[in-house]
C-alpha cells in the first residue's frame, strides 16, 4: 500500500514538473501565435487561422504581416465566389440585384488591393519601409471601406440568403481589420530583423 502511494505520488511530481516546464518555455508555437494577434481586434479569428504558420513566422512581424494578408485574400475570394454563385438565386434577384453586383465589384476591388499590399509585404526593403507601410495600409483601409460598402447593401437583410451574404462579408471584414493590425504592428516595430 504504501509503494503504490509512492508510486502516485512520483508520478503526480513528474506531471507537475513537466507541466511547469512546458509552461515556462518562451516560446511554443501557441505562445507566437498568441503574441502575434494580441493586437489584433478579432483574437480568436486570428489564432484560430494563423496558427499554422507559428513554427514558421515565430517572432517575425513581417512573416505574421504576410500570413494575415494572404489568409485575408483567401478569405474575400472564398466570399466573392459565394457572391457570385448566389447572384443567380431566386431569392436575390429582386432587391438584391444591384447591391450584390455592387458587392461584388467592391471585393474584387479589395482583392486587387489585398494582392498589392502582399506583393509589397514580399519586397519589403529598408529604404523604402515607411513608404511601403503607407501604401500597404492605405490599400488595407481601402479593402474594409469595400467591404463596408458592400454591407451598407444588405444592412437589414430579410431572408435566409441575404442574412448569409451579410455575415459572410461581415466574417471576411474580419479578417482584414486582423491583417491591418498585424501590418500597423510591422510598421511600429520596424524593419530590423523582420524580413527572412
Amino acid at each position: 500500500m504504501l509503494m503504490a502511494k509512492t508510486n502516485i505520488y512520483l508520478t503526480l511530481l513528474l506531471l507537475l514538473s513537466v507541466l511547469k516546464w512546458v509552461q515556462s518555455t518562451p516560446h511554443s508555437s501557441t505562445n507566437y501565435v498568441q503574441d502575434a494577434c494580441s493586437v489584433t481586434r478579432y483574437r480568436a479569428l486570428c489564432i484560430n487561422t494563423l496558427a499554422p504558420f507559428s513554427t514558421t513566422a515565430k517572432t517575425s512581424p513581417s512573416k505574421w504581416a504576410r500570413a494575415g494578408v494572404s489568409i485575408t485574400i483567401g478569405e474575400t475570394k472564398k466570399v466573392t465566389q459565394y457572391l457570385m454563385k448566389v447572384k443567380n438565386y431566386r431569392t436575390m434577384k429582386g432587391s438584391y440585384k444591384i447591391p450584390l453586383s455592387d458587392c461584388i465589384e467592391c471585393l474584387q476591388d479589395a482583392i486587387d488591393q489585398l494582392h498589392g499590399s502582399l506583393g509589397v509585404l514580399r519586397k519589403l526593403n529598408a529604404r523604402n519601409f515607411y513608404a511601403q507601410m503607407g501604401d500597404i495600409t492605405t490599400w488595407l483601409s481601402a479593402v474594409l471601406t469595400d467591404q463596408e460598402t458592400c454591407l451598407d447593401g444588405f444592412e437589414n437583410p430579410r431572408g435566409k440568403q441575404a442574412k448569409m451574404v451579410r455575415n459572410r462579408v461581415l466574417r471576411s471584414s474580419y479578417f482584414t481589420s486582423n491583417a491591418l493590425a498585424l501590418v500597423n504592428k510591422l510598421a511600429a516595430s520596424g524593419l530590423d530583423n523582420t524580413v527572412a
